[in-house]
């Protein structure tokens, strides 16, 4: 009711969502380096929307390519008439993604020349991706439950032609872990990631 008497009144409706994928696997580690170079791009366009958006574009196509390791899912949101009221909502979905284990890229070290650095890195098995979008409009591919694989590929999908039609807001990836040579054990996705629906 509440919902249409909004619309009648002509206020723009936001919505929030945050979507999570666990891929697992001896073959994902490669994801990270994609990730990295996404995160490096994100810092240096410095909020610039069309750049973020064409990063979320790249995380959505890299992980529909890696769609055979998904193994589990979860996703939230909300829907607000107040663009203020969906920007706290952002900025508490970015607070909690970024205090999950291991998602905050460490882009100060790693120099090339680092004698110390093992010449074998341990390979994770499992990599998290958090996609958090405030986007305009109504767009129920990303308003529903999308804890099975057909609902995940047309979320992802729908995330990609939301960039192509400028209707994103806000746009925030992060993953864990973070960088080549962590690792995230079954222990600590059970731990930092609950909410996860086996696919």
């Amino acid at each position: 009711m509440r919902d249409s008497l909004n619309k009648m009144m002509g206020r723009t409706r936001y919505v929030v969502c945050r979507i999570f994928i666990h891929l697992a696997g001896a073959d994902v580690a490669p994801i990270l380096g994609s990730l990295n170079v996404t995160a490096r791009d994100a810092i240096a366009a410095d909020g610039d929307l069309e750049i973020l958006g064409e990063g979320l574009v790249n995380v959505c196509q890299t992980l529909l390519q890696y769609d055979e390791y998904w193994t589990s899912a979860a996703n939230e949101g909300d829907v607000f008439w107040s663009e203020g009221e969906a920007g706290d909502y952002v900025n508490d979905l970015f607070t909690d993604s970024a205090q999950r284990y291991l998602s905050e890229p460490d882009f100060s070290s790693g120099s090339v020349n680092d004698t110390n650095q093992p010449l074998s890195i341990p390979v994770t098995r499992n990599v998290i991706v958090m996609l958090t979008a405030a986007f305009t409009g109504e767009i129920p591919e990303l308003e529903s439950d999308l804890s099975n694989i057909q609902a995940l590929k047309e979320g992802l999908k729908a995330l990609i032609n939301l960039h192509y039609k400028h209707k994103l807001k806000a746009i925030q990836v992060h993953f864990s872990p973070a960088q080549l040579g962590d690792e995230l054990t079954n222990d600590q996705l059970l731990q930092h990631y609950p909410e996860l629906i086996p696919l």
